[in-house]
C-alpha cells in the first residue's frame, strides 16, 4: 500500500488542542506528512519567543525510511515511534546563532518592524551581552527558547490534525555527527515524534493548581 500523503482534521478550538493533547507511542506508518505541510507547521511553531529574538532552534526532519532507520540504533528507547510515526524532528540548538543577529535585526528594520535608531541601540548592547556571556548562561538561554518552541511545534501539530511525543531517550552526543551536523555548534535538546495514532495516547494525572501555585 503506498503512503498516505494528506491534511488531517484541522482545528482552531484551542481548548481542543490543548486539552486533547497526549503523548503517543504508536503511529500509522502508512500515513506520511507532505514537506510542504511540515514546513507550514514548523513556520507556525517558529513564532514562539526567545530572548531578543535570536531563534537559536534549528530542526533536523528525519522523514525518510533511511533516515529513519539511521535514527533507530541511537533512540533505543523509542524506537517505535522513530519507525512508525511519519517524521522525528530533532530540535538542536545552535551555540554560535549570533551569527545572525544582524540579519535578525537588518530585516526587522526592513520590513518597518522596528526603527533604524533602535536596531543600532539594541545591537551595542547585545553583542557585548552576548560575547561575555557565560557558556552555561548561553547554554540555559538557548535551552529555554528551545523548549518554547518545541511546545509550540506540537501544538501547531495537534491543530494539523497529527499526534506527537517528545522524547529524550536518543544518544545526545551522537545524534548530530551522524546525520553531518557539526556537533560542537549544534546542541540536541529533544527528539519529537508526529504523526496519526494508531493506538491512542494514555491520559494522565496532573497536580492540582493548588499544589503547583502560590500566591503573592
Amino acid at each position: 500500500m503506498s503512503k498516505i500523503t494528506r491534511k488531517f482534521h484541522e482545528t482552531n478550538d484551542f481548548n481542543k488542542i490543548i486539552l486533547e493533547r497526549q503523548s503517543v507511542k504508536v503511529y500509522d506508518p502508512e500515513v506520511k506528512i507532505s514537506r510542504e505541510e511540515m514546513t507550514e507547521m514548523l513556520a507556525k511553531a517558529s513564532r514562539a519567543p526567545s530572548a531578543i529574538n535570536m531563534q537559536p532552534w534549528r530542526f533536523l526532519v528525519i522523514d525518510s525510511a533511511e533516515g529513519k532507520e539511521k535514527l533507530a540504533p541511537l533512540a533505543s528507547f523509542n524506537q517505535t515511534q522513530a519507525l512508525t510515526s511519519s517524521a522525528v524532528i530533532a530540535v538542536f540548538y545552535d551555540a554560535n546563532n549570533i551569527e545572525y543577529i544582524d540579519e535578525i535585526f537588518g530585516k526587522a528594520v526592513e520590513l518597518g518592524y522596528m526603527p533604524q535608531d533602535i536596531m543600532d541601540m539594541q545591537l551595542q548592547q547585545a553583542k557585548p551581552y552576548y560575547e561575555n556571556m557565560a557558556a552555561s548562561d548561553l547554554r540555559d538561554m538557548n535551552l529555554i527558547d528551545s523548549g518554547l518552541i518545541s511546545m509550540q511545534l506540537m501544538l501547531v501539530a495537534r491543530a494539523h490534525g497529527y499526534d506527537t511525543n517528545p522524547m529524550a531517550g536518543y544518544e545526545k552526543d551522537q545524534i548530530a555527527e551522524a546525520f553531518g551536523l557539526d556537533k560542537d555548534r549544534f546542541q540536541p535538546v529533544m527528539l519529537i515524534s508526529i504523526g496519526k495514532a494508531a493506538k491512542e495516547g494514555y491520559p494522565s494525572y496532573r497536580l492540582p493548581v493548588e499544589t503547583i501555585t502560590t500566591w503573592a
